[in-house]
C-alpha cells in the first residue's frame, strides 16, 4: 500500500463511531521502515476559516482494520489530540 492510498481513506473511531477525517501524514521508524503513527488533521477553528490548531496522532497499534475505503481505529480522542507544531 502506498501513502497516496492511505490519504484516500477515511479514519473512523470504533469507540464512538465518529469520523476523524482523512490521513494527512505518517510517521515511521527509520531503522525498520515500519509505520509508527498516522496523522489526521484535527477539528477546525472558527467555521474552518482560521485553519486547525490540533491534529490526531494515532499509534499504529490502535489501528484495528484497514479496508477499501476506511481505516478503523480504537482511540481515546483526548489522548491522541495534540497541538500542531
Amino acid at each position: 500500500m502506498r501513502m497516496c492510498d492511505l490519504r484516500e481513506k477515511e479514519v473512523i473511531n470504533c469507540r464512538d463511531c465518529k469520523r476523524l477525517g482523512y490521513v494527512s501524514d505518517i510517521e515511521f521508524d527509520i531503522c525498520t521502515g515500519c509505520i509508527t503513527h498516522i496523522i489526521v488533521p484535527g477539528p477546525c477553528k472558527i467555521f474552518g476559516i482560521l485553519g486547525r490548531e490540533h491534529e490526531y496522532v494515532i499509534s499504529s497499534c490502535n489501528i484495528k482494520q484497514i479496508g477499501a475505503d476506511i481505516i478503523l481505529v480504537d482511540v481515546d480522542i483526548e489522548k491522541c489530540l495534540v497541538k500542531c507544531d
